[in-house]
């Protein structure tokens, strides 16, 4: 399909990210549960660590999706649009577990990083599929740049949960 043919590098690219950061934080989370938890700690890992995990996923399967030999557009866009609804709405989940843990205090960069840019991703991802009725060619470069801010959004967050455990929960430990 002449749309998506210049995208090929950059769907496996980023596709391939996402799948090594996926496995990446499984290690990660599977090291974490080695230490003692409790209940408050599993709301704070729902509303912080799950979420990188959730978009890591999406850009996976756009990259998919979007590399796989369609005969037309109108197929991966209309699911390019559900997850991109589906998106919205798991942010506005993410962001009442934040409030609702009590484990941890979000600050400006929280909620950023868990809100903010995830929101603005998936509302581009949902908008873009739905412009590329009037121009392919531009809404195709608001899915990438949508699948690129998520993957650069579950980094930083699969990050900064890491070092919160590592940093800040082995000082509390006695």
């Amino acid at each position: 399909m002449p749309e998506l043919a210049g995208w090929d590098s950059f769907y496996v690219i980023v596709g391939s990210a996402a799948g090594a950061l996926i496995g990446l934080q499984f290690v990660v989370i599977t090291l974490i549960a080695q230490r003692p938890s409790s209940q408050p700690a599993a709301e704070a890992g729902a509303a912080f660590a799950t979420p990188s995990i959730v978009h890591f996923g999406t850009v996976l399967l756009l990259s998919a999706l979007l590399r796989a030999p369609w005969l037309s557009l109108a197929h991966p866009i209309a699911i390019c649009g559900f997850a991109g609804a589906c998106g919205v709405a798991y942010t506005i989940v993410v962001a009442g577990r934040m409030r609702r843990q009590t484990v941890y205090l979000p600050e400006f960069e929280d909620w950023l990083f868990h809100f903010v840019l995830p929101l603005a991703a998936y509302l581009v991802l949902g908008l873009s599929a739905f412009a590329t009725t009037a121009d392919a060619h531009d809404a195709l470069f608001g899915i990438g740049g949508a699948a690129l801010l998520l993957l650069f959004v579950g980094i930083h967050n699969a990050w900064d949960t890491s070092t919160y455990h590592v940093f800040a929960r082995s000082q509390k430990r006695p």
